[in-house]
């Protein structure tokens, strides 16, 4: 594997900022949106990179060759992966994956159409023969995080946990003038950390095959396309020939919520659009969502947006007003 390493594998990218050998941004066309890459090739055979994408799937092209492990890190949104056996993989917020990249499809999805994360690149090969100064000494097998993590092509979940925000939650605000020092000391943390993994102790997230993810991905469309059906569970169920038990666990495991929560949230994030885009008014605006009684949507509307609907339209009205006088 060259010093390039994943960014050489982007499909639709393009190198908007190098600064030197260190790191690079890239941004790329997705599906239906855009990413954002930074990385920073931090040892021999080890890249860190910072994901940022608002769309709902990026295609990558797979060049590795060799023992390339992958872990990922959920800051915001979800992430979903495919393993090459077909099943489906999801990351929520606070989560660790660890796979090895010849076992995952060169497909990533966003549930949420909105996900960033910290990816960590490892070329097992590499650090074996040439492992960080200070493991050298070190009884770590790298090359044995490839069984204990991925044995029989499988890849591992932690959820999320104190000892995973604790070795990612800074990595996300370095500031620029010693990231490469501190880069350097949190790759070393962090395969520390995973040496010290029992993975027979943890809880794994289930995985859901191509059939499962499919139909419920169905269903999700189904109830985003008119928010003014609430078709109940069982309703679905019988539809969709799938058991409400199944669905209610595999829409959570892709979507991150149950499907009511899930539906109360998407059904005010739009709403909040609709404030700051129209002049419809809230009664309007509650009806397009689904809500019959404007009561009851303004109790939702502030319970997710900690704001009545009309302050929200106001403060966002004042706000855009302040920007054009600003700028004048």
């Amino acid at each position: 594997m060259d010093s390039t390493m994943k960014t050489s594998g982007l499909k639709n990218a393009s190198v908007i900022q190098k600064e030197n050998e260190f790191g690079s941004l890239l941004k790329f066309d997705c599906t239906d949106g855009l990413g954002l890459m930074t990385t920073y090739h931090v040892f021999p055979g080890i890249e860190l990179i910072y994901n940022e994408f608002e769309t709902t799937e990026f295609n990558w092209k797979n060049n590795y060759t060799g023992n390339i492990l992958e872990i990922n890190h959920c800051r915001e949104g979800r992430e979903g992966s495919q393993l090459k056996n077909g099943a489906y993989l999801y990351l929520g917020e606070g989560d660790l994956s660890i796979h090895m990249i010849e076992n995952c499809a060169p497909v990533m999805s966003f549930p949420l159409k909105h996900y960033r994360g910290i990816t960590v690149i490892i070329d097992l090969d590499i650090i074996t023969k040439n492992p960080p100064e200070s493991l050298k000494d070190t009884e770590i097998d790298f090359m044995g995080f490839k069984e204990k993590f991925c044995g029989n092509d499988t890849s591992f979940i932690m959820p999320a946990k104190d000892e995973i925000e604790h070795v990612f939650s800074e990595l996300y605000s370095v500031p620029e003038g010693i990231q490469k020092a501190y880069f350097k000391l949190k790759i070393q943390e962090l395969l520390l950390f995973l040496y010290m993994i029992d993975v027979r102790s943890e809880n794994q997230r289930a995985q859901y095959m191509p059939p499962q993810v499919e139909l419920v991905k169905k269903i999700h469309k189904k109830l985003t396309s008119n928010l003014r059906e609430r078709p109940t569970i069982e309703e679905l169920s019988k539809e969709y020939l799938i058991n409400s038990s199944t669905l209610k666990e595999t829409f959570k495991g892709i979507y991150g919520m149950p499907i009511a929560t899930y539906m109360k949230n998407y059904r005010i994030k739009k709403a909040a659009v609709q404030l700051r885009q129209t002049q419809d008014s809230v009664a309007d605006i509650a009806l397009q969502v689904g809500y019959m009684n404007q009561s009851k949507f303004a109790t939702a509307f502030r319970e997710i947006m900690k704001i009545s609907p009309t302050e929200y339209r106001s403060q966002y009205e004042a706000s855009s007003k302040n920007m054009v006088n600003n700028k004048i």
